[in-house]
């Protein structure tokens, strides 16, 4: 193809993200062998131009490290030189994992003081040139000062570092097993001796046909480390297997083999690419390592910057592009990235960051700020923005289309119009944006425009309502640069997959294509009162089963919302305590404000009969009715203001609101001060999941996202973007008993989500995306897949009666396995059976079929928690076959057959009656305290307090009084034992009763201490704290909960 004059490209031919990857090399067709896979792989990064060191043990490592560092900063250490900037920068025993990413990642270049009193900068690893960084591999590194003796596979040293560590095992053997490995050695030695293993910030795990890579910081949960003295092992950093990533070519093909794999991710250019610039180490010291199809769309704006910028094409269509990333997939990550790194550019002016709604730019600047405090600048008024463009400070700018809109009419001639600015446009599909293009490139000059969307707009899903010629997305934005749909997403769990379930209401069909007119007969039979109550009364009926409240988690809860939404300034830090959640929270969408009147009115007359606390939680939220139906079920609706609304839906919304005060102590209402502070509120109890069914029409179905949300409730037409969005609001993942977006629609949606998933997907995107019938995993199923070489294969799928089959064949209710094998394939098979209940539990069916009685449930899930037990100990006693590092405890699911100590209570009561035989009761107690995991340590104070009731007493209260003797007897005995000042430590206790955890280390603990001599080398004060907290912890969890919160 001939070169037109003006087709100046700058690309950089080694992208960081290979634009698609074919292998040139033939499939090896022998049995390899662990060591082979190791030994290939080595081989293979000699090739790719690392160098292989001969070092295994850590005086090597720490004589290679000084060596890397001389040859990157140019410069020589003298001995003491080298020993003072070892201990005191690397080496230093204060810190932890967390401290060691922050080194890597921000405070890269450390002022040092030479002997002669001069500084001197010492880069640990050049950002601003990758290339400059020495990369070596080592292998079977060997560290025996930890809790065991350990070797490691293989790692990867930048500058004389270790940063990237990589685990292997054969081929056939399960990818977690090498994950758990990472785990044991995070326990048992990678805090060793200098522990320089901390300053890893990727680990590697494959089994060489399955490769992922994860951070070393949890992704879901941070656990904050505490100042340590002496060698004990830091708590785990990485644990969260669902957080493991797939590495991908451009066009989201994953590329699991380790060979592919090795020549992608690992090419030196790559992985210091990766990094220096798509790590992020969030403002709460988490380190997010970018996945590749995020790494892909912000090299691809990147580039057609500089293209654009080269040709001088800026100021035109061909000077942007759109990013087709699915909801849920982390575009504003993507975005921040884009942003962070085009602002670095010498000739761009500035990155404007535009958002449609006050209440996206509100959570853009969170999420901005999370990631770097202070890297952008938001807006409350048109004023602010025009003092931010005129601030050569300000780079990037976070604002809306309203303001910057309102900033082009009151500035017709600005010098920022002459400049070359970046625009990025969050959720660029609505409708808006039509009408700020034609602003936009009248007065801009030299503009590159972007747009960012899970569902853009094409010919086949443009709104009857869209006007002027700019139609379709690419019509906007111009061509698209990168897509990530739901189908990518689903498959490499990044996103969970729907369940959608249809409950017909009506007897004739009740979807209608675009081009009909609702009639008023179907509109208002859609409105009848007996539908409105089957309806409310079906959500109430099923609100247990479908938002699964009887599993828990623990979640960390924003404890200072009032202070937060109402904070004008944005100053005030947000306040989070740990937390034991029930199940999940849902959105109600309705098609109108008059069926979230009748829908909101229904449901509060049908639980008026309720005790106010077995009452659902329910707000409502909404601020205009739109004057005609919009097809696709986005839209817009304001939420600064009530002033659209009708005096009827005003006064309705007013009391609904006067509701949500008596709810949560709040002082909302509908004027224009107030109502903006009540979205913010209810958005953050949503995410808090303290309210259980929030009644929208339009509010929440986009841009909205809390983890805590797993059911979507829909009376309300969608189809295409307005779908997905809504749909997408159920699907982020929290943990593994969230296993699905959960979708109950009351109208027959059926044919628009199947056409939805098939646009925003591929035609095959229900099966990926939608779980399967009921059956499918009761009894099981065939399916169809393709191997390596892309030929087809029939796999049988294992369902729910099969699991059990093959548990009874092992080990009858009760029965403990004998041999270590059979109880290894007890903890698999029973983990298994909980996995697929938890997903069977939300068919209405599924409590009819199953075949496992309640008291077999319980007598499995004891034998369950007693080879937990088992392991623990097994581990603890050094006993090298670990069953740990093969086999995973799902605790979460665990809690979902768990029992509560109210229900011990209402067997106990039972026994002092004649209706019931004793002995059985008494084992049924019995059974039901085994099957849980937080009642096993309460059994001996249950059995006696079941020993000391006479006939007549009355339970819940003798209980109370017992517990609360037993807890002030054990509290005293361990202030008695440990000799702890007695008041402070009553104190201490309080806080933690307050604070619903136990606080470790720091100054409280150190105040309840008895006084210790410093200078006694037997003192071992570390050991005593130790001890004290581990009681105090014990004591804690056996107590809080039966005590009913209060000490």
């Amino acid at each position: 193809m001939k070169m037109q004059a003006n087709d100046i490209v700058s690309e950089n031919p080694q992208s960081t993200v290979v634009a698609q990857y074919e292998r040139t090399t033939p499939r090896a067709e022998a049995y390899q062998s662990e060591a082979e896979l190791e030994q290939g792989m080595i081989a293979q990064l000699q090739r790719q131009g690392y160098e292989y060191a001969h070092i295994h043990h850590e005086d090597e490592l720490i004589q290679n490290l000084r060596l890397q560092l001389e040859k990157l900063n140019d410069f020589h250490f003298t001995d003491s030189e080298w020993e003072r900037f070892f201990k005191a920068e690397i080496a230093n025993e204060g810190k932890g994992i967390v401290d060691k990413a922050e080194t890597i990642q921000r405070d890269n270049i450390k002022a040092f003081t030479l002997d002669d009193g001069t500084q001197k900068n010492i880069y640990l690893i050049d950002q601003q040139d990758p290339h400059h960084n020495s990369t070596q591999v080592i292998n079977q590194y060997e560290v025996s000062d930890g809790k065991r003796p350990n070797r490691y596979d293989v790692t990867i040293l930048v500058n004389g570092l270790p940063l990237v560590h990589i685990e292997l095992k054969r081929r056939g053997v399960s990818l977690k097993e090498a994950f758990n490995q990472i785990n044991r050695y995070g326990r048992e030695s990678f805090w060793a001796g200098c522990s320089l293993y901390e300053y890893v910030q990727i680990f590697v795990i494959s089994n060489g046909t399955e490769t992922k890579y994860y951070s070393n910081t949890t992704r879901d949960s941070h656990i904050r480390e505490q100042a340590k003295q002496g060698k004990k092992p830091r708590q785990k950093t990485c644990n969260s297997f669902e957080f493991t990533s797939y590495w991908a070519d451009a066009k989201n093909k994953v590329l699991g083999d380790l060979e592919d794999f090795t020549a992608t991710f690992l090419t030196r250019h790559s992985l210091l690419n990766i990094l220096t610039k798509f790590c992020v180490f969030t403002d709460q010291k988490i380190l997010m390592v970018m996945r590749p199809y995020q790494i892909a769309a912000t090299e691809k704006l990147l580039n057609q910057i500089e293209i654009a910028h080269n040709a001088k094409f800026y100021g035109t269509r061909d000077a942007g592009g759109y990013i087709w990333h699915t909801t849920g997939s982390g575009k504003t990550l993507t975005s921040f990235k884009a942003a962070q790194l085009a602002s670095k550019l010498s000739y761009i002016e500035k990155v404007l960051f535009v958002v449609d709604r006050k209440d996206l730019d509100y959570q853009t600047m969170k999420e901005y700020d999370r990631f770097q405090k202070g890297a952008a600048n938001g807006n409350t008024s048109t004023k602010e923005l025009e003092k931010q463009l005129n601030n050569s400070k300000s780079r990037i700018i976070i604002t809306t289309i309203q303001k910057l809109a309102n900033f082009i009419k009151k500035n017709p001639d600005h010098d920022i119009y002459r400049k070359e600015v970046v625009m990025i446009f969050d959720e660029c599909h609505r409708s808006q944006f039509g009408d700020m293009h034609t602003a936009i490139t009248k007065r801009f000059k030299k503009y590159y425009l972007f747009g960012f969307t899970g569902t853009p707009i094409f010919v086949e899903n443009i709104s009857a309502s869209s006007k002027g010629t700019l139609k379709t997305t690419e019509d906007v934005f111009g061509k698209r640069l990168h897509a990530y749909t739901i189908v990518d997403a689903i498959r490499d769990h990044n996103v969970l997959k729907f369940r959608v379930a249809y409950i017909s209401t009506m007897k004739e069909k009740e979807n209608v294509k675009d081009d009909q007119v609702w009639g008023i007969e179907e509109e208002e039979a859609l409105k009848d009162d007996r539908r409105i109550t089957n309806v409310s009364q079906y959500i109430l009926d099923h609100f247990d089963q479908q938002t699964k409240r009887a599993s828990s988690y623990t979640f960390s809860k924003l404890i200072n919302i009032k202070e937060v939404v109402t904070d004008k300034k944005k100053k005030v830090e947000e306040e989070r305590q740990k937390t034991r959640l029930s199940g999940f929270n849902s959105i109600f969408a309705v098609q109108s404000i008059d069926f979230a009147k009748l829908y909101y009115n229904k449901l509060k007359e049908l639980q008026a009969e309720q005790p106010e606390n077995k009452r659902l939680k329910i707000a409502t939220i909404f601020s205009y009715a739109p004057n005609e139906e919009v097809a696709d079920g986005e839209e817009d609706e304001d939420n600064d203001s009530t002033d659209g609304l009708d005096q009827s839906s005003r006064d309705f919304l007013e009391a609904a609101i006067k509701d949500y005060n008596l709810m949560f102590n709040t002082a909302y209402d509908t004027s224009s001060e107030k109502f903006p502070n009540y979205y913010k509120d209810v958005s953050q109890r949503m995410k808090n999941r303290e309210i259980d069914l929030l009644i929208v029409v339009n509010m929440f179905l986009t841009g909205f996202d809390a983890t805590t949300l797993n059911t979507l409730w829909v009376d309300k037409n969608l189809r295409y973007h307005g779908l997905l969005q809504a749909y997408s609001r159920t699907n982020r993942i929290l943990n593994s008993v969230k296993t699905y977006g959960n979708i109950v629609c009351f109208r027959n949606l059926e044919d628009a989500t199947n056409k939805c998933l098939a646009l925003f997907g591929d035609p095959t995107a229900k099966g990926v995306s939608i779980l399967r019938p009921f059956e499918d995993y009761f009894d099981g199923y065939d399916e169809v897949t393709e191997d390596e070489n892309g030929e087809e294969r029939q796999e049988h799928v294992k369902g729910y009666t099969e699991y059990l089959e093959e548990l009874r064949e092992l080990a009858q209710p009760g029965e403990m396995p004998l041999t270590d094998a059979d109880k290894k394939q007890f903890i698999k098979l029973f983990g298994g059976i909980l996995k697929i209940r938890n997903l069977l539990t939300s068919f209405d069916q599924f409590a009819e079929q199953d075949p496992l009685s309640e008291r077999n449930l319980q007598d499995y899930t004891s034998i369950y928690l007693s080879l937990r037990d088992w392991a623990k100990e097994n581990a603890e006693s050094g006993d090298k076959t670990n069953i740990n590092d093969d086999i995973e405890f799902e605790m979460e699911l665990v809690k979902q057959v768990e029992v509560n100590i109210d229900y011990i209570l209402f067997l106990v009561q039972q026994m002092q009656g004649d209706r019931a035989d004793i002995a059985e009761l008494t084992i049924q107690i019995n059974k039901a305290i085994d099957s849980s995991p937080d009642l096993r340590d309460k059994k001996d104070l249950i059995n006696r307090f079941i020993e000391s009731l006479t006939p007549d007493s009355e339970v819940a209260d003798k209980w109370k009084e017992y517990v609360d003797a037993e807890k002030r007897k054990e509290f005293e005995r361990i202030v008695s034992e440990e000799h702890l000042k007695e008041g402070p430590a009553k104190e201490f206790i309080e806080t933690a009763w307050e604070r619903g955890y136990v606080p470790e280390g720091g100054l409280e603990l150190n105040a309840i201490m008895p006084p210790i001599n410093p200078f006694d080398p037997n003192a071992n004060r570390e050991g005593k704290l130790q001890k004290v907290l581990g009681k105090i912890k014990g004591f804690f969890g056996k107590f809080f909960e039966i005590a009913g919160g209060e000490f």
